[in-house]
């Protein structure tokens, strides 16, 4: 069990600002599991325009930097990082709920577990919680792909 530093994630990711949405690995189990956490903060790029007068975080983006920890969670278990030639998709969100309303100054915190890996389709169950509460669930399937 190891954690990641924002220097460490950016080897794995290929994300960069503004969608970038995981600031830190607190745990991460090749093959099994991963921990991680983002912070969210008013001067998010979204909040201005996701309802001013009550900004909320969309769900949309809570979904992707859970499939942010789980593409690191993929490469830490392959040991290997993304590259130039490949590209990290969805394939598939089934069963997302979304519980909690997620606002600036909330820690995200963001776990994902391997469910299966078929023939490069990677399936997880993931969740994200605010302060112990469940802010969103959903199962991801996610696969790499090379480009051109």
């Amino acid at each position: 069990m190891t954690s990641m530093d924002i220097h460490e994630i950016l080897e794995h990711l290929p994300h960069r600002y503004p969608i970038l949405l995981v600031d830190r690995v607190l745990e991460v189990v090749p093959g099994e599991r991963i921990k991680a956490l983002k912070n969210v903060s008013i001067n998010e790029p979204f909040f201005p325009g996701h309802y001013p007068h009550h900004p909320v975080m969309p769900g949309v983006l809570i979904v992707e930097a859970l499939a942010q920890a789980a593409a690191i969670l993929s490469f830490k278990t392959l040991g290997g990082k993304p590259d130039d030639k490949s590209v990290y998709y969805f394939v598939g969100i089934d069963g997302a709920r979304f519980k909690k309303p997620v606002s600036p100054g909330d820690q995200l915190i963001l776990e994902v577990a391997i469910v299966a890996n078929k023939r490069g389709i990677w399936k997880f169950a993931a969740k994200a919680t605010v302060d112990g509460q469940l802010a969103t669930e959903a199962e991801l399937m996610c696969t790499v792909r090379s480009v051109e």
